[in-house]
């Protein structure tokens, strides 16, 4: 099986180059569209929750597939490396649900086909 971010529609390693490289200023690394990206499935996820990193900012949208997928470790160095994320894990511990509704999206037969 190939990692799942090989399957997004672009060049992994050439956007997260650009991000990375502050020498240059601003670079346009050109527009994805969501509905490129394969995920296996039509089900996910989705609930409101907060980041996990500082300030732990609210009102984020997460959406969470249903089917476990995974990506090399070159692929989390050149994210980490993008995001200045110089961590190992979470910024945080697993946090109560609290208020929060997990709802789980099943299109319908006709919304598939």
């Amino acid at each position: 099986d190939f990692p799942y971010l090989c399957f997004v529609g672009f060049q992994l390693r050439d956007h997260l180059e650009n991000i990375t490289d502050t020498t240059s200023g601003e670079s346009v690394v050109g527009v994805i569209d969501p509905r490129d990206i394969k995920i296996g499935s039509r089900k996910y996820y989705r609930y409101l929750g907060s980041l996990t990193t500082p300030p732990c900012t609210e009102n984020v949208v997460w959406t969470i597939v249903r089917k476990v997928r995974t990506v090399t470790r070159e692929q989390v160095k050149l994210l980490r490396v993008a995001v200045h994320d110089d961590s190992n894990s979470n910024a945080r511990p697993l946090q109560p649900i609290n208020w929060r509704t997990v709802q789980l999206y099943r299109p319908n037969e006709k919304e598939e086909n």
